[in-house]
């Protein structure tokens, strides 16, 4: 990492910010999440002051806790755009837009793993295989973001695509590269805007390892939470990684973020014990310890389970009720869920 890289990063964790600890109303759930501030132990909220044109459907507390007002809310509002002026006690004024997303998510478990495209006929990690998954009906869609050498975030799964290293090269050169199914190489600007013109399919979002080492790798995650920030997309995106510096670096960087680890090897008391939203390991990994699920469930982590093709191997999560099942089949696993 340059010092540049480094200096800028310091900054941005010394300076104040503002966050929610949740994005999400509904109905049944009026209680969207307290507001928060980031970077500094110091400062503290004075005063809060709503703005926007819906700031009237919402109220707050004493103690900045965010609240719909259901009688207020019209069947039709998938989302507002909530400006806040936070006062504090250092003197200080720290100003936001949080995107509020209506809560109508779907539930059933499946989580496309790079989108739904073995039996479409997109490409895996495309644009096209994100909107497959989101018309299949499925929970979640999984993707992997890697970034180029001036700082570009790209969709892709290996480090490298037709021969061309991503992190090694320019946003110019990567812009060239065309998937078989004719698209460009995504960048993650324009997959998070493809998915969050809509409100029923999570996107799960995968920083990867970095081929040119920890530092990049920790580039790699401040620039993905900066930009899932600039496009209000908190409400959409949960993280997952096989790095877990990565992972506590986004605890750090994004304390509303739910986020599991991949490789496997902590266990669920040690993930509780750092605040992980869940874990997210290879069959094989719980297969050998048939005790983590029962455990994970007890310590409130969520449980993903990745990849899973086979339906009996399916059936039998299902039946632990773990939370999620990532794979290249979420067409024959909601069709189980469905009991087609």
């Amino acid at each position: 990492m340059t010092l540049g890289l480094l200096t800028s990063f310091a900054q941005n964790k010394a300076s104040a910010s503002l966050y929610l600890t949740n994005y999400t109303f509904s109905e049944t759930q009026p209680e969207i999440g307290f507001i928060r501030v980031k970077g500094t132990s110091e400062t503290k909220i004075k005063s809060i002051n709503l703005g926007g044109a819906q700031a009237g459907i919402l109220k707050i507390s004493p103690d900045h806790k965010l609240t719909i007002r259901k009688e207020k809310l019209k069947p039709g509002l998938n989302w507002l755009d909530l400006p806040i002026t936070v006062k504090t006690t250092a003197g200080g004024t720290l100003q936001d837009t949080f995107r509020l997303v209506r809560n109508n998510f779907i539930r059933n478990k499946v989580v496309a793993h790079r989108g739904a495209w073995k039996n479409t006929g997109a490409t895996e990690n495309s644009v096209a295989a994100l909107q497959h998954a989101i018309a299949l009906g499925c929970e979640g869609s999984e993707f992997d973001v890697h970034m180029s050498t001036d700082s570009v975030l790209y969709i892709h799964h290996d480090p490298i695509i037709q021969g061309i290293s991503i992190a090694k090269s320019t946003a110019d050169q990567l812009a060239a590269v065309k998937l078989t199914n004719g698209e460009s190489l995504p960048t993650l600007q324009n997959y998070l805007e493809t998915g969050i013109r809509q409100n029923k399919t999570k996107l799960i979002l995968e920083i990867k390892a970095s081929e040119l080492g920890k530092a990049s790798s920790i580039a790699l995650t401040h620039k993905v939470v900066a930009l899932v920030e600039q496009l209000h997309a908190q409400a959409w995106v949960d993280f997952i990684s096989f790095d877990y510096d990565v992972c506590t670096e986004l605890m750090k960087l994004a304390p509303y973020a739910k986020v599991a680890y991949l490789t496997g090897d902590k266990t669920p008391a040690e993930l509780a014990q750092q605040n992980f939203f869940g874990l997210d390991y290879h069959f094989s990994v719980l297969q050998k310890n048939p005790d983590w699920i029962k455990e994970a469930q007890q310590k409130k982590l969520t449980v993903n389970v990745w990849t899973v093709n086979d339906p009996t191997l399916m059936a039998g999560l299902l039946k632990e009720k773990v939370d999620f099942i990532t794979t290249n089949e979420p067409e024959l696993l909601l069709n189980m869920i469905s009991g087609k």
